[in-house]
């Protein structure tokens, strides 16, 4: 059985289903038993979220463990409300409404691979309840305003306070609850759109695209505002729209932060974990502040920082971690966070302009493709891939531990990689011949299907 992707379990609240969480739910618990006791479990506003919220708790109590309800939540919220013991976000982050996930947590941090394959077989097991006199009651508490307050503390220690509007699309997802109180606590004038929850996403998609964001990008260019923030479902992703109302590339964004926490570090060696359909932008930037730059596959930065932690020593210190539109501010929690990510990118803005912050960023040419696959055929497609890539590119350097990642000569590279969440073999590729290299790699891909 392989229940969890790239980001938890995930999918249609057909295959997501009240069973399914009260199995998850008590398999979770079981970890808590013998850990920390207590599982705190949160969702986010999807109108399936209540059934699903209820049986993760009946599976946790079930199991013994002691059950604290949060209730609406953002993921990072919960993240923070895990620390010290077990935690389950019922959520599907940017997915459609019709879907809904479970997300694990112990002391902050997701569940690592080993973890969520241990859930995985004690489901698949069928495992059943503890004995009648070890179940639980719940109890519920709140999280959000000691997570906001905590936020803002932290986001004062960079940057510079606020001095102008920033517009906040919410998409009626989580964040409506957390990005614009932050904000306007640490002074900024913010404007918050689709700020009221709605698990059915009325005002745009739950996905934060240039497409999705068209009215946040028109609120910015035509009013006084400094720049906009756009967020997910469940408030773990952050896109950045400038004044204009351009979307900022989310790598350059991710290098802005990269290059910030890595210049203010006190490290001898300050490491920047991302993953490998990250820009090379992010290690140029990161270099250039002193630092470096370590690779983990995709959905794992919990488990990058964990493994360079391990391996380095005294003077070595994660810094920052993050892939495209997800950051991880270690100094400040192990888990990803975008309400975080708003308040320290608002501060940085204020202390320095955003035209500042992006010069010297070189923004080669990126792209994204992604490429109809059925999840039973991504095995042997990628197998397949793994021989025609490199004799299409026999000059390239290749590595196959996260997907299929061909580096050229030229400084150009390409990677392929399929989905965990969607029907996809996903092509990522930054060169000052993108377009080609893509529709070259494309048409392998294409060919390994046929």
């Amino acid at each position: 059985m392989e229940l969890f992707g790239t980001a938890g379990v995930r999918g249609p609240v057909t295959r997501v289903t009240p069973e399914l969480a009260m199995a998850v739910g008590r398999a979770v618990g079981m970890d808590a038993v013998d850990g920390s006791g207590s599982v705190v479990v949160g969702r986010d506003g999807r109108d399936t979220g209540t059934a699903l919220a209820a049986a993760v708790e009946a599976g946790a109590t079930s199991a013994g463990a002691d059950v604290s309800r949060v209730g609406q939540v953002p993921t990072p919220a919960l993240a923070y409300a895990s620390r010290g013991r077990h935690g389950i976000m019922l959520t599907a982050s940017h997915n459609p409404p019709s879907d809904n996930g479970l997300k694990a947590f112990v002391d902050g941090r997701e569940y690592d691979r080993e973890a969520e394959q241990q859930i995985e077989s004690r489901v698949e097991a069928g495992v059943g309840s503890a004995s009648w006199e070890a179940w639980t009651t719940s109890a519920t508490e709140s999280v959000l305003p000691s997570y906001r307050r905590a936020v803002g503390e932290y986001a004062r220690e960079h940057g510079a306070d606020p001095d102008g509007r920033v517009a906040v699309d919410c998409g009626n997802g989580m964040a409506g609850l957390a990005t614009p109180q932050v904000l306007t606590d640490l002074g900024a004038d913010a404007v918050a759109l689709n700020a009221n929850v709605d698990g059915r996403f009325i005002a745009r998609e739950s996905k934060p695209t240039p497409e999705s964001l068209a009215d946040l990008r028109r609120f910015v260019a035509d009013g006084d505002v400094r720049f906009g923030i756009g967020h997910d479902g469940d408030a773990d992703r952050i896109v950045v729209v400038d004044a204009g109302g351009e979307v900022v590339h989310e790598d350059t964004v991710l290098a802005i932060l990269a290059a910030h926490y890595t210049r203010t570090s006190d490290a001898a060696d300050p490491v920047v974990v991302t993953t490998p359909n990250a820009s090379g932008r992010i290690d140029e930037r990161v270099r250039a502040a002193g630092g470096r730059v370590d690779r983990v596959r995709l959905g794992a930065l919990h488990e990058g920082i964990a493994a360079v932690r391990q391996a380095g020593g005294a003077e070595t210190a994660v810094v920052f971690a993050a892939e495209p539109w997800k950051h991880v501010h270690p100094d400040f929690g192990g888990w990803i966070d975008a309400v975080v990510s708003a308040a320290v990118f608002t501060r940085l803005v204020a202390e320095t302009g955003l035209d500042s912050l992006r010069e010297p960023v070189t923004e080669r040419p990126y792209s994204k493709v992604s490429v109809d696959c059925p999840d039973e055929h991504k095995a042997a497609v990628m197998a397949r891939l793994e021989t025609a890539l490199p004799e299409t590119y026999p000059e390239a350097a290749v590595d196959t531990e996260h997907g299929i990642r061909l580096e050229l000569p030229d400084g150009s590279w390409t990677l392929v990689r399929p989905s965990g969440t969607e029907p996809y073999v996903r092509i990522y590729a930054e060169s000052d011949a993108v377009d080609e290299l893509v529709e070259t790699v494309r048409e392998r891909v294409e060919a390994a299907l046929r």
